[in-house]
């Protein structure tokens, strides 16, 4: 039987985990810190360093000569800019190893996470109840536990497949019945030993939320939760278990994000998911 213990060994196995991630959020989050002390830390990953110049080079940066150090770049970019870079960055070549398991196809859990990490950065922006980098971070890896779950234990699906079809219930409770865990237990799990922040920790234990939640994370739990409901409602990149998960809509309400809130958001999440995917907003692998 593969535990919980076999499953987060496993993944971080896997090339490329996000795990620089938490480190260039401290470095942003200090007002201390210097250019020359983020250029160094993202040059430690020659992909994020390429793709850092890439962009600062891009027409929408434009400027008379281009950037040819990843200081340059990094001035160019602005805080902003180069963490949503960097969380695309490191998180989407993680996301894009092929696995098997929830009927995914080549790019699905990117796209779905990213559209996650948009709405829920477009919530927090409209309630003011949470901070928007936050929501967009979590909204981002706080489902990261499924692809070390089907990663390493493929071959227990069909199991849990019938389990669910034979007693209903969510897809988190099948998983649980038949492995003794489930994805949110991993997710949770890996983000902690990566050095995520607490919050990002606790949202992705408690998925969906549920009372044991700490108060303190309960509001950006709300906005995350109904980030994944926009993004199921979507259906890009969206597993076998989309809508395989109960709907807090109490909480939701008492965050102010009821349904009325959410329908109102829409149009703004499918602008800016589409500017940042473009013809690979339904389908296609996914490349930062």
């Amino acid at each position: 039987m593969t535990t919980l213990d076999d499953v987060c060994r496993r993944a971080r196995t896997l090339p490329c985990s996000p795990a620089l991630l938490p480190r260039l959020v401290a470095l942003l989050e200090r007002h201390d810190t210097e250019l020359d002390e983020l250029a160094q830390l993202i040059q430690v990953d020659p992909a994020l360093a390429a793709a850092t110049v890439r962009m600062a080079n891009s027409a929408y940066f434009g400027a008379a000569n281009p950037a040819a150090t990843v200081a340059e770049a990094v001035l160019r970019l602005g805080v902003r800019e180069l963490y949503r870079l960097a969380a695309l960055s490191l998180t989407a070549r993680w996301m894009e190893i092929e696995v098997d398991g929830y009927r995914w196809e080549a790019g699905d859990f990117c796209r779905a996470s990213l559209i996650k990490a948009v709405a829920a950065d477009t919530l927090a922006r409209r309630t003011g109840a949470v901070d928007p980098d936050l929501a967009y971070t979590c909204g981002l890896v706080h489902e990261i536990g499924k692809l070390a779950l089907a990663f390493s234990c493929g071959a227990r699906f069909p199991a849990i497949r019938a389990r669910r079809t034979e007693l209903g219930g969510t897809w988190l409770e099948a998983e649980t019945d038949v492995l003794g865990f489930n994805h949110a237990a991993v997710s949770a799990r890996l983000l902690s030993e990566w050095r995520f922040p607490e919050a990002c920790v606790a949202v992705a234990a408690h998925n969906p939320p549920d009372a044991a939640i700490p108060a303190a994370h309960r509001a950006l739990a709300a906005h995350v939760h109904a980030a994944q409901h926009l993004a199921a409602s979507f259906g890009a990149g969206q597993g076998e278990d989309a809508f395989l998960y109960t709907l807090e809509s109490a909480l939701l309400d008492a965050h102010s994000l009821g349904a009325s809130v959410l329908e109102a958001a829409l149009p703004d999440i499918l602008e800016r998911a589409s500017r940042l995917l473009h013809e690979k907003l339904s389908t296609g692998r996914i490349v930062f």
